[in-house]
């Protein structure tokens, strides 16, 4: 089961006696375990009917003994287990029986980051209840993700602040959804989000300073991007999360330059690179500072900076790094040959 037939699942009310949630989005798995429990159990009778466990502290049979547990002034209980990936084989094997004949009065939730769906316990519980998996999405489902969010505020979002606040923010879904309630806030009663909102919310995060750079880059304006690149380091970005921010930059700009180079049109541009319009018009100008040489140089660099920062070859100091590639891209030869004229 994909994590969006569990939504409309337990909005319909049907519930499975027995769940295991796993995958590599805590934000994501951890709203469908709140939304789960607050559909089997009334919060009026929550003390009685539910049980929270963990599986490295769990033998296993105290799960099973909660799991056949009656519930109490209600007709459903729940029975939780955290961190179920620790459960030891011989918790496994105490649990199989409650695999095998789940009590329809029970709703069993186990948790977990990774399965195995060839052991026998995984087999089992697919037969009889729901493996469900929380994948991070990928960037181009980062924009429904957003609209269902400020959708659950009572708002709607302009394209183009979506664009604004995944530049900002990134990928993370928690922080994404902290920061989309922030602007829902800040804007009161008004029911549409701006990308004036989002920048006005969202600027005094150090992630303002990562879409700076990437412009300042993307203008070949050294100074710029050194003190850009200077307060993000100050700042404690993982100089390796803010590669993979410039490598997307630059992985536009070429697509927007190819683009250009065939005479497509601006609105032809902006529907096949995804690029909302109002961002449309700097990223071109931008890809015009680049031939398709130059930009062939920058993913080299990019390559090379990786691997530097990956301690491949000797690797180096991460500012240095840094700074080294922030020098090429904006034309600069380090090996002493100067700025390219254009």
């Amino acid at each position: 089961m994909k994590s969006d037939e569990l939504d409309n699942a337990i909005e319909r009310g049907e519930i499975a006696p027995l769940y295991y949630f796993y995958g590599d989005e805590p934000y994501l798995l951890e709203r469908a375990v709140k939304r789960l429990t607050e559909r089997v159990v009334s919060a009026d009778f929550r003390d009685f009917n539910l049980d929270v466990f963990y599986g490295n502290e769990s033998k296993g049979d105290d799960i099973a003994t909660a799991a056949q547990t009656l519930p109490m002034f209600a007709d459903r209980r729940m029975v939780l287990v955290k961190r179920a990936g620790d459960l030891s084989a011989a918790a496994l094997e105490t649990l199989a029986a409650c695999v095998a004949d789940p009590a329809p009065q029970t709703c069993l939730l186990f948790v977990g980051d990774k399965i195995d769906k060839r052991k026998k316990f995984f087999l089992d519980l697919a037969k009889k209840g729901e493996l469900v998996e929380f994948k991070r999405p990928y960037e181009n489902q980062l924009g429904v993700f957003i609209r269902d969010e400020a959708r659950s505020l009572g708002k709607r979002i302009d394209g183009a602040a979506v664009e604004m606040l995944v530049y900002l923010v990134g990928n993370n879904l928690g922080e994404l959804a902290t920061q989309l309630e922030k602007v829902a806030t800040f804007v009161g009663t008004r029911e549409t989000l701006t990308v004036e909102d989002v920048r006005e919310v969202v600027s005094d995060t150090k992630v303002e300073s990562v879409f700076d750079l990437a412009n300042a880059l993307g203008e070949r304006d050294l100074g710029k991007s050194l003190r850009s690149l200077a307060t993000i380091l100050r700042d404690g970005e993982a100089p390796l999360m803010l590669l993979a921010m410039i490598a997307r930059h630059f992985r536009q700009l070429w697509r927007v330059r190819e683009l250009m180079a065939a005479k497509v049109q601006q609105q032809e541009v902006a529907r096949r690179t995804g690029i909302n319009p109002y961002f449309l018009k700097g990223v071109m100008d931008q890809a015009r500072n680049f031939t398709t040489a130059d930009l062939r140089r920058v993913f080299e660099g990019l390559y090379a900076a990786d691997l530097a920062l990956k301690g491949v070859g000797g690797g180096g100091k991460p500012s240095l790094v840094m700074e080294r590639l922030v020098m090429d891209v904006c034309g600069m030869d380090v090996c002493g040959m100067g700025r390219r004229k254009r």
